[in-house]
């Protein structure tokens, strides 16, 4: 059996390689991808080499082992049926459709735990937001919105427009988000804010806080921009929260802490979804939070925000379109009908 997956092997070079597989051993299945996502924030800074060297790629997800360094295959938002089972394999696990963080990959084998077993009536693609939409809950988890606060989402790629739409659901007083792109921000729209500003305006800052008077309480800064980080911190009211689940890689953020900061006793969260924030694992599992994820693509379906589709062997292409003209994309797809 051959597998083609995606490398990285230097900056701003993907090349699909194959690679010869055994047959699944004892308590192993095989899969064959439907689908995979590309997530742009943490994939373009691998694809631009702005990776910290010195880190793990993620000690939570056992398909990504190793650390950044290239060549290096990447991803994690896979969905695929197993078609081959191991010796001692429950047969019930031949032909499900299943989602697993994998790398970009047409085959691969793994244990049945690895795997989670795509809910009837879920479609390959709406599963393949499945990561992107359980980081959304657990942003919510950890800023903890509250009845009647003004909230600000800066950044509306698709984990942005995941967050947005799940915060429309809560009795906020008002939701406003920032986005560089025009596409985005009509999605936004559509997400539920009640407003989507540009952030390079030279007003964004004024423009804001006439929406949100006296500033936000909450702040979700979610654009992988250091310099929104800032303008974060700059709306936000006396104790506000401003929880920052970019991953910056390389760069470095240039804040401005001597003002308004310090004073109005702002409060920086750090949310990261490879773990459960020690306050709510007591109560909190991440069965729990996929659960609640799951529930939350039926609601929203955010199959709308699908821009483009490319076979695996374009995969070089999809990346450069990310690079070259991100207005034009919000979720693509890579395939693998072909293989």
């Amino acid at each position: 059996m051959i597998s083609h997956s995606v490398y990285f092997t230097a900056p701003r070079q993907v090349v699909v390689q194959q690679q010869a597989l055994p047959y699944p051993a004892s308590g192993q299945v095989l899969v064959k991808t439907v689908l995979s996502a590309i997530s742009p924030g943490t994939e373009l800074l691998i694809y631009r080499g702005e990776f910290p060297a010195s880190i793990p790629l993620d000690e939570s997800l056992t398909a990504l082992a190793g650390d950044f360094s290239y060549p290096l295959r990447y991803g994690y938002s896979t969905v695929g049926r197993v078609s081959q089972l191991g010796e001692g394999v429950d047969p019930a696990w031949l032909g499900r459709l299943v989602f697993a963080f994998q790398p970009h990959t047409s085959l691969f084998i793994t244990e049945p735990e690895l795997l989670i077993p795509v809910p009837q009536g879920i479609s390959a693609e709406l599963a393949a937001f499945l990561p992107n939409m359980e980081t959304a809950v657990n942003f919510l988890l950890d800023g903890a919105p509250l009845i009647g606060e003004r909230v600000v989402v800066l950044g509306q790629g698709i984990v942005g427009l995941l967050t947005t739409a799940l915060l429309a659901r809560f009795p906020l007083a008002s939701l406003v988000a920032l986005d560089r792109y025009p596409l985005r921000r009509q999605a936004s729209l559509q997400a539920g804010a009640m407003a989507c500003l540009d952030p390079a305006s030279p007003d964004v800052i004024e423009r804001l806080l006439s929406l949100q008077p006296g500033g936000v309480d909450l702040a979700y800064e979610l654009s992988g921009s250091p310099a929104a980080l800032d303008q974060a911190i700059a709306v936000a009211a006396f104790s506000g929260r401003v929880v920052v689940g970019s991953w910056y890689g390389q760069k470095r953020a240039d804040l401005d802490f001597g003002g308004r900061f310090h004073r109005n006793r702002i409060r920086l969260v750090s949310s990261q979804v490879s773990s459960i924030a020690p306050e709510l694992s007591g109560r909190w599992t991440k069965e729990r939070r996929f659960s609640q994820a799951w529930k939350g693509l039926v609601e929203i379906d955010p199959r709308r925000w699908i821009t483009h589709r490319f076979p695996l062997a374009q995969s070089a292409e999809a990346y450069r379109l990310l690079e070259e003209d991100p207005a034009a994309a919000i979720q693509v797809l890579l395939t693998y009908e072909d293989l």
